[in-house]
């Protein structure tokens, strides 16, 4: 039998930076490891009170409501995440301040749990983190992908910095790896891209006049016959973008299994590089209430530096 842990009853009283906040959202952030069933089970049946009454999961925050949050059990290791991986991730923290953590994602770690994944970056992150009340990823990066991840430590930094990446003003730049001899130079590609579900369920993206517009610039930075690595940057933040782009100019990137080129990825693996060569290297932007100008860059991991290496190539 699974042991069990007892909560109390909880009385909070809610911040200015979380007015506007819906109380479900609200709850699952701050009651870590609590199944979201649970969660929603309690707000039905009236457990949660908000300045005394009964509110719906629909209820929006203001700042200085009285929250009652009735007694919870749960199983004692069902807390989502890892201390180990909140270790780990402790120690790839680029840039920390009072409102953001910019940290080197390694890779093959997803930024959060679903989809069969029990914990991602945000659920390690946050048991690492219990002093903080607050964390939130700004945006993702995929699975396999390395590098620049920024997380918020207030709401009122997620929004800036949520509205900073709606206008463009988020500088992020990439390393990429990829296949051949790249002779395009300095090269921008605006193609469009749609998302796909394929029959196995399997998700893809395809270049498609009926996709959203998606915008890449393309850089050389070091090239020989067999590949070249380019830095990337990107105008706008499609699922799979730099990806889908490398790959419809003909020279798909290193180690990317589902766009990629199935020899070119058995000639890496035969260097000892099993993965996918896509590294956030850079990131910058400018935040205000104070003014502070960021700009990080995250070094490579050593499995990086040893395939450029045996190809001769130097950033």
């Amino acid at each position: 039998m699974k042991n069990q842990e007892h909560t109390k009853v909880q009385w909070l009283t809610v911040d200015a930076e979380y007015a506007g906040q819906r109380i479900d959202n609200y709850l699952l952030r701050i009651l870590k490891g609590v199944p979201k069933s649970m969660v929603y089970r309690i707000l039905r049946k009236g457990e949660v009170r908000v300045n005394k009454g009964r509110i719906k999961p629909t209820y929006r925050l203001k700042a200085g409501d009285e929250l009652r949050i009735p007694p919870i059990r749960m199983s004692a290791d069902s807390n989502p995440g890892s201390s180990a991986a909140g270790e780990r991730l402790e120690s790839r923290i680029l840039y920390e301040d009072k409102r953001i953590i910019i940290l080197n994602k390694p890779s093959g770690i997803a930024v959060h749990g679903g989809s069969g994944i029990q914990f991602g970056v945000i659920e390690s992150m946050r048991k690492s983190r219990t002093d903080l009340h607050y964390l939130e990823l700004v945006h993702r990066l995929d699975r396999d992908t390395s590098g620049c991840l920024v997380l918020a430590k207030k709401r009122s930094a997620l929004r800036q910095l949520h509205e900073l990446l709606r206008v463009g003003k988020i500088q992020k730049r990439y390393l990429a790896l990829v296949q051949g001899n790249w002779q395009y130079g300095t090269k921008r590609i605006d193609v469009p891209l749609q998302k796909q579900i394929l029959r196995s369920g399997e998700r893809v993206v395809r270049v498609s006049e009926h996709g959203k517009a998606a915008s890449s610039t393309f850089r050389p930075l070091a090239v020989s016959s067999k590949a070249s690595l380019l830095e990337v940057e990107i105008h706008t933040g499609r699922t799979h973008q730099i990806r889908v782009h490398a790959a419809h100019t003909g020279h798909p990137i290193a180690g990317d299994e589902k766009y990629g080129d199935e020899s070119f990825n058995r000639y890496l693996a035969s260097l000892g590089f099993k993965r996918l060569f896509l590294h956030a290297r850079g990131i910058a932007f400018e935040l205000e209430e104070p003014h502070v100008d960021i700009a990080v860059n995250a070094p490579l991991d050593k499995k990086f530096e040893d395939v450029l290496s045996k190809l001769s190539l130097t950033v």
